[in-house]
C-alpha cells in the first residue's frame, strides 16, 4: 500500500475515549506531530463536553457502548517527540481515564445489574488497563514489555469489541499483514507499531494471537528510522527472508525502496546488512514487496511502483537465496489500474498459485478511506500477463468492516487457504484510527476466488 507514514493510535471506545485514542497517536513521526496536536485538543474538548453532561440515561449509554468499540494501538516512535510532550500526553491520558472511571461509576449506580450485563464493564476495564500500561511502557521506550501488555489483554479487548465479527481476530493496529505457517505455529508480520520496525505476532489456532516483539530490531544505514512498512516473509533455502519497504535516509533522501533481511527462525531477529536497497525505481518508488515461490522452485518478487494514476504492479525473478535478483532478470509489468473502483491505484500485490492457476490479489483506491478494497487478477504465470475476471472487487466495505486491504494469502495446517487483511472499524475510518487484523477462508477451487462471508 502507499506509505501511510506509520503512526498508530488508541482510538475511540465511547465518546469519552475519543480523547484517549487521539492522544496515544501523538507518539508518532514528525510528519504527523502537528496534526496530532490539533486532533488531541479537539478530541479532548469533545470529551470534556460529553463528560460535563449532567445526566446520561442507561438506554443512551447502552446504545452508545454497543455501537462503538475500542481500536487499540501503540507506537515506538518515541524519538519523534520530546520528553516534555510525551509526559504531557501521558498526563492527559491519565486524566481522561479518571474521567471515564467516574462516568462508569455513575452509570453503574443507576442500574448496576442491567448495565454490567449488557456492556461488560469489567471486560472493558481490563482491556483499558492493559492499553494504558502498554502506553506507559512505550513512553519509557520499553517496547518489548508494551507488546506483552497488549497481548495480555488481547482476549478481553476482542470480547469487548464484539468478538470475531467480520473475521476480526486481533483488535490492535496491524496494517499490511503477512502470515506464514512454520510447523504448527502461524507467524504474522505487519507495518511498524508498538514493538518496533516490523511487528510480529504468533498463534497456534488462528484465533488467539500474541505479540512477539520486533522482527527487525535494526535498520541498514541507508534506511531512515520510523519508516518501514508492508513486510512479507518466505522460507527460502533453509532460512527466512523478510522483504519490506523503507525510505532512503539523509539529504536528498525520502525515496521509497525495498530491502530484504534474513533470519534463521521465523520470529527473527531479522538482519539486513545491505549497503543499498534491493529495488529502487528512480522517480517511481518501489513498495509493497511480496515473495512468490513457484511450483518449480523458482522465486519471484512482486511489488508496486508509481503514484496515483501511474501505479504498476511488477514481478521479477530472484536468485536461489532470495536476497538478490537472478542474473539477466528484468521486471515485468503485471497490472495497472483500469477499473473505476480502483481510482488510479493498484498496490499490495500477493501472487498465489493453485491447481495450475495463478491469482494476483491486490488492493486499490485510497488506503485512508472506506473506498479501499481488494481485487484479483488471473495470470498465465509469475511474469504475466494478467487479466481481471471481474470489474468489481472481491472484498469491499460492509456493515462490519471498512476499507479492507493489505491482504496476504496463506494455508493452514490442513492445506486450506485463508486470506489475512486489515480493515477499519465502522465509525472509525482513516488515520489516526487503527486497522485491525481479520482472517477469512478463501476458496481457490474455481477460476474466480471466493471469500467465505464471516458472521
Amino acid at each position: 500500500m502507499a506509505n501511510p507514514r506509520p503512526g498508530h493510535v488508541i482510538a475511540a471506545a465511547i465518546g469519552v475515549l475519543v480523547g484517549l485514542g487521539v492522544l496515544t497517536a501523538t507518539v508518532t513521526t514528525d510528519v504527523h506531530a502537528n496534526a496530532q496536536d490539533r486532533n488531541e485538543h479537539a478530541a479532548l474538548a469533545a470529551a470534556d463536553k460529553q463528560l460535563s453532561a449532567s445526566r446520561l440515561d442507561l438506554a443512551a449509554a447502552h446504545t452508545q457502548l454497543s455501537a462503538t468499540r475500542l481500536d487499540l494501538a501503540a507506537t515506538s516512535h518515541d524519538k519523534a517527540i520530546t520528553t516534555d510532550h510525551r509526559t504531557a500526553v501521558q498526563a492527559s491520558v491519565t486524566s481522561t481515564l479518571g474521567q471515564l472511571a467516574t462516568t462508569t461509576k455513575t452509570l453503574s449506580n443507576r442500574n448496576t445489574d442491567a448495565f454490567v450485563q449488557h456492556v461488560r464493564i469489567g471486560t472493558l476495564q481490563t482491556c483499558l488497563a492493559g492499553v494504558k500500561s502498554a502506553f506507559r511502557q512505550t513512553a519509557g521506550q520499553n517496547n518489548s514489555q508494551a507488546a506483552q501488555d497488549l497481548s495480555a489483554v488481547s482476549g478481553a479487548c476482542l470480547t469487548w469489541a464484539g468478538g470475531s465479527g467480520g473475521g476480526l481476530v486481533y483488535p490492535f493496529d496491524f496494517p499490511d499483514p503477512d502470515i506464514v505457517l512454520v510447523g504448527n505455529t502461524y507467524f504474522g508480520y505487519a507495518t511498524n507499531s508498538v514493538a518496533g520496525n516490523i511487528q510480529i505476532v504468533d498463534s497456534t489456532d488462528l484465533t488467539h494471537w500474541s505479540a512477539v516483539g520486533n522482527a527487525l530490531p535494526n535498520l541498514p544505514k541507508w534506511a531512515a528510522p520510523d519508516a518501514t512498512w508492508a513486510p512479507a516473509v518466505a522460507q527460502i533455502a533453509g532460512h527466512f527472508d523478510l522483504y519490506y519497504a523503507a525510505q532512503v535516509a539523509g539529504p536528498g533522501g525520502g525515496e521509497e525502496c525495498i530491502s530484504v533481511a534474513t533470519a534463521a527462525q521465523p520470529q527473527g531477529p531479522f538482519v539486513d546488512t545491505s549497503t543499498a536497497p534491493l529495488e529502487c525505481q528512480p522517480s517511481l518508488g518501489s513498495i509493497d514487496p511480496s515473495p512468490f515461490i513457484d511450483t518449480d522452485g523458482k522465486i519471484y518478487l512482486v511489488w508496486k511502483s508509481g503514484a496515483t494514476g501511474h501505479a504498476t504492479i511488477w514481478s521479477e525473478q530472484l536468485n536461489p537465496t532470495g536476497t538478490g535478483f537472478a542474473a539477466k532478470a528484468s521486471p515485468a509489468p503485471l497490472l495497472v489500474p483500469d477499473e473505476a473502483w480502483e481510482a488510479g491505484v493498484v498496490e499490495a500485490p500477493d501472487l498465489v498459485t493453485s491447481r495450475g492457476r495463478y491469482f494476483l490479489f491486490y488492493s486499490a483506491n485510497n488506503w485512508n478511506s472506506a473506498n479501499y478494497a481488494i481485487g484479483v487478477a488471473t495470470c498465465t504465470g509469475p511474469l504475466g500477463p494478467c487479466a481481471r475476471p471481474s470489474s468489481q472487487p472481491i472484498l469491499a466495505s460492509s456493515s462490519t468492516i471498512k476499507g479492507p486491504g493489505g491482504q496476504s494469502v496463506f494455508t493452514d495446517t490442513s492445506g486450506s487457504y485463508w486470506m489475512a487483511f486489515h480493515a477499519w472499524t465502522p465509525g472509525a475510518v482513516g488515520y489516526p484510527h487503527s486497522r485491525d487484523l481479520y482472517l477469512r477462508r478463501l476458496d481457490l477451487s474455481d477460476a474466480t476466488p471466493v471469500l467465505t462471508p464471516a458472521g
